[in-house]
């Protein structure tokens, strides 16, 4: 039975982790493990299981993290956690009584009581940034499902610690925290930007750019969901204020820095395809009338919650500077007025796209690539890309491509964003400062023209 558990002689105890710079809460953590048993073993993961994974940015490589775990001197016994699977066998291996985890995983390895205790540890409060080397303090602003999942995703990127949760509603910022392990709760974005070194903003469309300078006027590092904003104006000037800052803004929209992405725009960059002609890409998403996505008053709508994708394949593909003309048409809905199904039309000098949205209808979310000497297919979801396909006139000549990518993509824009902060880079090659603006400018010109053709 799973249990926050109390000193135990004669145990044998076991507990895993990646222990990348080791650091204080490590400590703490070895030490309160140490104490449920007689004989501490540290399981420490391998490279290629964390790679295998998805955990990115691990900064030491296996040797000097074992290193780091010696030194400590709590650990009786140190091993290697190599694949998917190996806890279960490693209870069994060496006869453990207590598997201890810190308790941010509270819940997620119940399914080895089975097997032995399990004991979720407290994880250490108040620990500082510069006790925690390298790691980065990162707010959170907003409660709703994507700040839930980028929780989760963020325990597979190392320098970083969420710290820090902010939500204009204290019940909903209250019981985000507790669930997610999160130590601060603040009633205002003030505070909470006080706290920590950076903020990850997943509040309602319309609040962010108020909370986007609110942050970059405190000198605190930006992750913003899609849309950053709905002008080019207002992006251009939210990016300018960063430059004077001297501080990162990202804009969230994680397929840019999925590797899948990543690689089907360099292969169709490669020219093997010859020039690309047309771009279709289909983002389709089932929501209910009585949700946020449904209210216009929040900014609700197909375009507001779906475009960023389609229109991310269509600005990366044909350049940021070579849109000529954007329209679109929504069918609306009968109650709310929000477009539950858009089509948007953008020209280029030589190339055409089509980028088709939904909240009230499906279809086939799929993008295909047209090129003068063949085509690129992406199976639905395409916007989680993990594998496409090159295809020519002469089927025999089809490639296959595959790319791993674990979770639902969070920790990779995540990533990104760390690195840049680390490498004191102002801008990222997956999605750049005049990308970004060009996704704003083309949501602008779809929300003042878009010409309804039905209600429903």
């Amino acid at each position: 039975m799973a249990t926050n558990g109390l000193p135990i002689t004669g145990k044998r105890c076991i507990t895993y982790g990646t222990f990348d710079l080791f650091h204080e809460g490590h400590q703490k953590l070895l030490q309160r493990a140490r104490e449920l048993g007689s004989h501490l073993i540290v399981a420490i993961t391998s490279d290629s299981f964390d790679a295998a994974r998805g955990k990115l940015n691990v900064r030491q490589p296996l040797m000097e993290r074992i290193e780091g775990v010696q030194n400590s001197g709590l650990a009786d016994q140190i091993i290697i956690e190599e694949y998917q699977g190996q806890k279960v066998h490693d209870i069994s291996k060496y006869k453990i009584d207590i598997f201890a985890i810190g308790s941010d995983w509270t819940g997620s390895f119940d399914y080895l009581a089975n097997h032995c205790e399990v004991v979720y540890l407290e994880r250490t409060a108040g620990v500082s940034s510069t006790q925690l080397r390298g790691e980065l303090r990162l707010g959170i602003v907003g409660c709703g499902r994507i700040a839930q999942r980028f929780v989760q995703e963020a325990k597979f990127v190392s320098g970083v610690r969420v710290e820090a949760v902010y939500s204009r509603l204290l019940s909903s910022a209250t019981e985000f925290a507790s669930r997610s392990g999160i130590l601060h709760i603040f009633e205002s974005i003030e505070e909470l930007l006080d706290t920590v070194d950076a903020v990850y903003i997943a509040s309602p469309h319309l609040t962010h750019v108020p909370h986007v300078t609110a942050a970059l006027m405190s000198g605190k590092h930006v992750l913003c969901e899609k849309p950053l904003c709905f002008t080019r104006q207002e992006a251009e000037t939210l990016y300018k204020l960063a430059s004077e800052q001297g501080v990162v803004l990202l804009e969230a929209i994680k397929t840019a820095f999925l590797p899948g992405f990543r690689q089907m725009v360099a292969v169709a960059q490669s020219g093997d395809i010859g020039k690309i002609c047309s771009i279709s890409a289909t983002c389709t998403m089932l929501r209910s009338p009585t949700g946020r996505e449904y209210d216009a008053e929040q900014a609700g709508g197909s375009i507001t919650e779906l475009a960023s994708y389609p229109l991310l394949a269509i600005v990366k593909l044909l350049g940021h500077g070579a849109i000529d003309s954007v329209s679109s048409k929504s069918i609306r809905h009968s109650e709310t007025g929000i477009d539950i199904l858009s089509r948007i039309d953008i020209l280029t000098d030589g190339a055409m796209a089509t980028g088709t949205v939904a909240l009230g209808a499906k279809a086939e979310g799929d993008l295909v690539i047209a090129g003068t000497k063949g085509y690129i297919y992406v199976p639905a979801p395409w916007w989680i890309m993990t594998s496409f396909q090159l295809r020519f006139e002469d089927a025999t000549k089809y490639r296959n491509f595959s790319t791993l990518m674990e979770g639902d993509g969070l920790r990779y824009e995540l990533a990104e964003f760390i690195k840049m902060i680390s490498e004191g880079r102002s801008e990222s090659s997956d999605l750049t400062t005049k990308e970004s603006c060009a996704i704003a400018w083309c949501i602008e010109r779809v929300r003042s023209e878009c010409q309804t053709i039905g209600v429903q």
